[in-house]
């Protein structure tokens, strides 16, 4: 449809649905090196999406996102406020790409039987993530500690979240 823009249904029962957002931002970074990590509509129709890229997330990729749903959206139908943004360096990891693209970073890893460790992220695939934790040992009949390195596999369901640990050095 070029030249002229359609404008998508956007009720379900009142609300805007997240689906029809979550496609028109997958339609416009297909196109590009982002990628869409969430979408929520909160109270008062407040849309918030939240995108990604492999190295960094420009200004002009979020505005980019943000005129191409608000162009395909009839505020006639239903007002709304939009919000498009990067995922936040402090965040929750969302999504497989974001944990791929974090391999080899140091990450705060909470599980949701209680337990919280800091790790490097090892590996990432379908079923789960391995952590590297260095820990302090000291071996029989030495002296001084020592550091290893102990891996952690950790399924998807037993993570309540992963995120970068920010370092300021």
């Amino acid at each position: 449809m070029r030249g002229e823009e359609a404008t998508v249904p956007l009720l379900f029962m009142g609300m805007i649905e997240k689906e029809v957002v979550a496609r028109l931002a997958k339609e416009l970074l297909a196109s590009s090196g982002c990628y869409l990590v969430d979408v929520t509509i909160r109270p008062g129709n407040l849309i918030v999406v939240e995108i990604d890229h492999d190295t960094a997330v420009g200004i002009d990729d979020c505005v980019a996102l943000s005129r191409y749903i608000e162009d395909r959206l009839d505020r006639d139908v239903e007002d709304y406020e939009l919000e498009v943004g990067s995922a936040g360096l402090g965040s929750p990891l969302k999504i497989f790409r974001q944990y791929l693209k974090n391999i080899g970073n140091e990450m705060e890893v909470s599980l949701k039987n209680g337990l919280k460790m800091c790790g490097v992220l090892k590996s990432a695939d379908e079923k789960g993530v391995t952590v590297s934790v260095a820990k302090q040992i000291k071996p029989e009949g030495a002296k001084r500690k020592e550091t290893v390195l102990e891996d952690y596999p950790f399924k998807y369901e037993e993570i309540k979240y992963i995120k970068n640990i920010i370092t300021f050095n």
